[in-house]
């Protein structure tokens, strides 16, 4: 008996730790429509080593995204990396994409971003491809209340941009 547990056990062992190797690359954004400030408000939540290593691929080895060594070219790039990859389309109508800023939380960087000028909302296409470029089994979900309502994206490399109909 106690030989079949130890079979069983150095059987089961190499499976488990090929799922612990494995990386989950995944990103959240909330969107919510303010009818009172007319906009909607984004946040999206990125893995501090994911974004960190996606900057350094692209702009500069040196990139630091740890709050006590950032400098102002480091938080310069994370801003323009975010308005190049998060497009949105507001009833048929791109919008602009106001960066607002970002804020450290354990091992997450928060981006604020703001889209002004939307009254009614009645389609929202959102274009997330933040981390796409090196991480192909990226799902970046997207999650949008407006009123009442609430209806979640699921983005990733085959399918980057989503269309929500709140008709």
């Amino acid at each position: 008996m106690k030989g079949i547990r130890i079979i069983a056990f150095l059987l089961v062992l190499p499976l488990l730790s090929a799922v612990s190797v494995h990386k989950f690359y995944v990103s959240i954004t909330k969107i919510e429509h303010s009818e009172e400030d007319e906009s909607l408000q984004i946040i999206s939540k990125l893995f501090i080593d994911d974004i960190e290593d996606v900057l350094q691929a692209r702009y500069s080895a040196d990139i630091s995204l740890d709050p006590e060594k950032e400098t102002a070219k480091d938080a310069r790039y994370l801003r323009e990396y975010v308005l190049q990859k998060l497009k949105v389309e507001v009833n048929g109508t791109p919008m602009e994409v106001e960066y607002l800023g970002r804020e450290y939380e354990n091992d997450v960087v928060k981006v604020y971003v703001e889209v002004m000028g939307v009254k009614d909302l009645r389609t929202l296409e959102i274009e997330n491809k933040m981390l796409m470029e090196l991480f192909e089994d990226q799902q970046n979900i997207i999650h949008v209340k407006r009123k009442k309502k609430r209806k979640t994206l699921v983005l990733d490399i085959d399918n980057p941009k989503g269309l929500l109909n709140f008709i």
